[in-house]
């Protein structure tokens, strides 16, 4: 059973940066393509960045691309998201999730993810 375990988020202003983690433990983590989705009050979860197990495919929702940045390190069994130029719309719930069955394609659908973390919590402020 892989289990995920995210950390970094927190309070930060407009403009500012933030950089999720994502601790994996319980499989192998370099088989496994990952996600970063988020999901507001009163919203669905929605996709935000995916990666393959390599991380030669990446996968960014338009409304982040150049602003954040999925990357991994399977050495250290570690998801990371780099945030930056936040805005008020982005704060959210942000969830780590991991897929053993599309380990190159780095996906955008829930379903498509097996194992998810418990989130950290991002609030960008005006």
């Amino acid at each position: 059973q892989v289990q995920l375990v995210e950390s970094g988020g927190g309070l930060v202003q407009t403009g500012g940066s933030l950089r999720l983690s994502c601790a994996a433990s319980g499989g192998t983590f370099s088989r496994y393509a990952m996600g970063w989705f988020r999901q507001a009050p009163g919203k669905e979860r929605e996709f935000v960045a995916s990666i393959s197990w390599s991380g030669g495919s990446l996968n960014h929702v338009d409304s982040v691309k150049g602003r954040f940045t999925i990357s991994r390190d399977n050495a250290k069994n570690t998801l990371y998201l780099q945030m930056n130029s936040l805005k008020p719309e982005d704060t959210a719930v942000y969830y780590c999730a991991a897929t053993t069955r599309f380990p190159s394609i780095p996906g955008s659908r829930t379903w498509e993810y097996d194992f998810w973390g418990q989130g950290t919590q991002v609030t960008v402020s005006s």
